[in-house]
């Protein structure tokens, strides 16, 4: 069949001018996410585009196992190189910025060193015989997956959800240099923009200027993720975790961000952009009377002082702890002393890293808690020491760990006590047990503290004169209804609440089918914080509170109130907890936690405490 082309149609005189309509005014949208950073960002769009990185499963001859070897080791080479050009780029961030940012480059770096991750991907190659990008995956998803594989305590669940995420994303990167893929670019990303992607990476953090940058929100991520922890150093205003997000917007559409609220507004109406201009007036002034309390003192209306302090993970984040105005460290972890190594570290390594903490706090007190490992815990070296077995706890919560651990292998306790009771010559220490749960536990620890003291003193070594507090750690119902005899044995009670709620509850939190009954405020865990809070008055004896519960302000008037003057939490929370304390005084909080105190059911107390502090 022929096509032709129609006949050519007579001209017509053109029609009348007529006025185009308007285009029709877009509608405003609020998306939910989850709020990680907290400020109010008002800017436009900018989407920063990667291509995906793409691993085609590959078997390959023997022959060529020392090819891939060398693939890998090239994309490792090039993986260490861009981080360390990462890390070059930290002395442009602000200072608390850096002491974030620089552990997780560091740690980076020890991957794409001879770690486990690159040994085991050499190992697949060799013996799998499969290509260096299917190595790479199939090992650091293994790895991953055997750090989150078992139930932690609510303590340590977010950071073993990070550090999963730290093998993915250097598995990631090297996936990405094995095949050539780009990674995500931000050198157009104009001033005053916020960032909208589908997901950022850690990596990606550490690329941004927050001099330049309004705000961040994505599709996926959360708030335990290493992303988020390096945009809340940043202090960019951030939501994660926005389904439908990047879809909803395109390049240039005017967006408000609210980290605070954890909302994302896509094409705010007039009067909306007024609320959100004055609500970032409102925060900046916010921002500055919390700064100005770092170098207040924590008293009440009434003189009663309270003692601040922090938890530290890791020595890296001694500059947050000296930033936030805290008053010491009411609990060092030490368990990050132990992981990431084939060998358990010696006295000496142990001493070093509690000698530079000590001396960096300046005569302000350091508690260190002693290793409390569980099932839960991935400590490569206790295993190849055989120390604990290799095949999981069918129980981790219920099983050997903390002073029971300790107890049955005393040479690895006695390394420990050794290497603190040497550090507390250079400043006031304080020794804190894990998981103890009877007298007999603190009888036997003592004894071989002061075995472990007297054998330094013959061996010349400096230690305080006085042996520094030996206290325990009450995280158990049992431990709390036993309180009034442990505070026979002990020096101090620290309170963790935290596992605390999870034990007298029987709920864990990673469960979605029983998450909603994790409740600190249920009247069970109160009258076992306050039970051992008295038995600790009764002794004139030191007793302090950390956990989720310290780090809240709204939850102080009420802590207060029960009798505790000491509280230890994430840096970043004390100078809000601080302003609770200097916005009350003890007469009120003893009356309000009688009230509460009172009450049997639940939702009562939320809403007692929650209006108390509204």
């Amino acid at each position: 069949m022929n096509r032709t082309n129609p006949p050519a149609e007579e001209p017509h005189p053109a029609p009348p001018a007529v006025a185009k309509p308007a285009e029709p005014t877009r509608q405003e949208r609020r998306l939910t996410g989850i709020a990680v950073s907290p400020g109010v960002a008002i800017g436009p769009v900018f989407g920063a585009i990667e291509p995906p990185a793409v691993v085609v499963r590959t078997r390959i001859h023997a022959s060529d196992s020392g090819a891939e070897t060398s693939r890998l080791e090239a994309a490792i080479a090039q993986s260490r190189k861009q981080l360390l050009k990462l890390r070059a780029r930290l002395g442009v961030l602000p200072e608390d910025s850096q002491a974030e940012i620089a552990p997780l480059l560091d740690a980076y770096l020890q991957m794409v060193g001879p770690s486990r991750l690159v040994r085991g991907a050499k190992k697949r190659i060799t013996e799998g015989l499969v290509s260096a990008e299917t190595a790479v995956f199939d090992e650091s998803e293994a790895i991953a997956e055997l750090i989150q594989s078992m139930p932690a305590e609510d303590d340590d669940r977010a950071g073993r959800r990070r550090r999963a995420e730290e093998v993915r994303e250097i598995g990631r990167r090297l996936i990405r240099n094995l095949t050539r893929a780009p990674f995500r670019s931000f050198t157009a990303l104009p001033a005053g923009a916020v960032l909208v992607a589908e997901f950022l990476r850690p990596a990606d953090a550490a690329l941004l200027d927050p001099a330049k940058l309004a705000g961040v929100a994505t599709d996926e991520g959360g708030a335990d993720g290493h992303t988020a922890v390096m945009l809340r150093a940043l202090g960019v205003p951030t939501v994660l975790g926005v389904p439908g997000l990047s879809e909803a917007t395109r390049p240039g559409d005017l967006v408000i961000v609210n980290g605070t609220a954890g909302t994302v507004i896509i094409h705010p109406s007039p009067a909306t952009l007024a609320t959100a201009r004055r609500a970032v007036i409102a925060f900046a002034r916010e921002q500055q009377r919390l700064a100005k309390l770092r170098r207040l003192p924590a008293i009440t209306e009434d003189g009663e002082e309270v003692d601040l302090q922090a938890n530290l993970e890791l020595p890296a984040e001694l500059p947050l702890v000296a930033q936030a105005g805290a008053a010491g460290i009411g609990l060092l972890r030490s368990e990050f002393l132990f992981m990431n190594r084939e060998t358990l570290p010696d006295e000496a390594a142990q001493y070093e890293t509690y000698r530079s903490v000590v001396e960096a706090m300046a005569g302000d007190p350091v508690t260190i808690r002693v290793l409390d490992w569980g099932g839960e815990k991935d400590i490569e070296a206790l295993q190849t020491e055989g120390i604990v077995p290799v095949t999981t706890d069918p129980n981790p919560a219920l099983g050997l760990r903390g002073i029971r651990l300790l107890l049955r292998h005393p040479e690895l306790f006695e390394t420990q006590l050794a290497a603190i009771l040497r550090s507390s010559a250079h400043g006031p220490v304080r020794v804190l047990l894990p998981m103890v749960s009877t007298t007999a536990e603190i009888r036997e620890t003592r004894d071989i503290y002061e075995r472990v003291a007297r054998r330094l003193r013959r061996r010349g070594e400096r230690i305080a004169e006085k042996l520094p507090p030996l206290g325990i750690m009450i995280e158990t119902p049992g431990a709390a209804l036993s309180a009034d005899a442990l505070a026979l044995e002990a020096d101090f009670f620290a309170i963790g609440t935290n596992d605390l709620t999870m034990y007298t509850l029987a709920v864990d939190r990673a469960d979605s089918d029983v998450a909603h009954l994790y409740d600190p405020l249920h009247p069970a865990v109160l009258r076992l914080v306050q039970f051992a809070t008295e038995a600790a008055l009764r002794m004139r004896m030191p007793v302090s509170v950390c956990g989720e519960m310290a780090a809240n302000p709204r939850l102080t008037k009420l802590l207060l109130g029960l009798g505790l003057r000491s509280f230890s939490m994430n840096a970043a929370a004390v100078p809000r907890v601080k302003q609770a304390v200097r916005n009350t005084n003890i007469d009120d909080c003893a009356r309000f936690a009688r009230k509460v105190m009172e009450q049997t059911d639940p939702a009562a107390i939320r809403q007692l405490v929650l209006g108390a502090a509204s």
